[in-house]
């Protein structure tokens, strides 16, 4: 048996990994996240068992100790067992936990990554993350912390010239608040919701008023002066 930790990347179909694609084939069992796109699911075998395992803002269908269970148990009775998750397992998906879970319980365990939407959002839509002058380092931060740890780790007092926030838009006027005791008011923002479908749409905003936009999620949020030059490649669009 064996458990394949994947990535299904931030949102369009075809950014999935061929490697990815291989083993979902050929897998038992997938057990998938809510934002991971049906057309993926297509790739599936007929007798292949899908087990629905989403998160959603204000809700969730399975905890994580829940999800650690099935898996076991899946893997304990089939030969391939893929965990699909959306973007890259490792960045904030938990796929640390999962894999830990599994290494307990003696299960052999492959990882297979993903685009991570930090980074392929603003880079399908054309925004640079980097980019000479300008941005020299990025920062990629939760902006949802697990209200249960016993110690808060984000303090929003990062120095680099980008920061990019996934899980944010619950918290956004809480956040952009805490941001703006360490860089100015008018910092220049952009969200990107529905990153990489045809659903995608960008809001541009300074810290002081991107809480007063309509953003819903899932959104990547991306702060700094990078998001100017953003501004002037839009512009320049034939």
């Amino acid at each position: 048996m064996v458990v394949y930790l994947i990535g299904a990347g931030p949102g369009d179909p075809e950014l999935i990994t061929l490697k990815a694609l291989k083993v979902i084939k050929k897998a038992d069992v997938i057990i998938y996240d809510r934002l991971i796109n049906n057309k993926i699911l297509e790739h599936a075998s007929e007798d292949a068992k899908l087990i629905y395992v989403g998160k959603k803002p204000g809700g969730h269908s399975k905890t994580q100790d829940e999800i650690n269970r099935i898996i076991v148990e899946e893997a304990e009775k089939n030969n391939i067992v893929v965990r699909l998750k959306g973007g890259d397992p490792f960045i904030f998906g938990r796929g640390g936990e999962e894999l830990l879970t599994l290494k307990s319980h003696g299960i052999k365990t492959k990882i297979i990554p993903g685009i991570t939407s930090a980074i392929g959002v603003p880079t399908a839509a054309g925004l640079p993350i980097t980019h000479r002058g300008i941005s020299t380092s990025f920062t990629v931060v939760t902006g949802h912390e697990d209200p249960t740890k016993e110690k808060r780790q984000v303090h929003w007092d990062y120095k680099a010239d980008t920061l990019i926030i996934l899980m944010g838009v619950g918290n956004l006027k809480k956040n952009t608040k805490e941001l703006m005791k360490y860089r100015p008011a008018d910092t220049p923002v952009c969200a990107i919701e529905n990153g990489t479908t045809k659903n995608e749409r960008i809001t541009f905003a300074t810290l002081e008023d991107m809480h007063t936009k309509d953003i819903k999620p899932p959104a990547v949020i991306i702060i700094g002066h990078i998001v100017d030059l953003y501004k002037k490649i839009i512009e320049e669009d034939p």
